[in-house]
C-alpha cells in the first residue's frame, strides 16, 4: 500500500532519518521517501495506514 502523508514538521535530513527510522519499526521493509521541502513523506508498506501516522506522531512529527 502507498501512503503520502503531509508532515509540516519536518525541516531537515535529521527529521527525515527520524520518521523514517519510526517507519522502519512498524515495518522494517517499508520503502519511505520524506521530502523536507515539500513536507510530504511517501510510505510504501503492508502495514495499515493508522500504524504508520502513529509511528510518525509518537516520534514527534504528526501528520496533518
Amino acid at each position: 500500500m502507498a501512503l503520502q502523508l503531509k508532515v509540516p514538521d519536518i525541516a531537515c535530513a535529521a527529521c527525515v532519518d527520524t520518521v523514517t527510522q519510526a517507519v522502519k519499526r512498524v515495518d522494517p521493509t517499508a520503502e519511505v521517501n520524506a521530502d523536507p521541502k515539500t513536507k510530504l513523506v511517501k510510505v510504501e508498506t503492508q502495514q495499515p495506514e493508522t500504524a504508520i501516522r502513529e509511528a510518525i506522531a509518537n516520534a514527534g512529527y504528526p501528520a496533518s
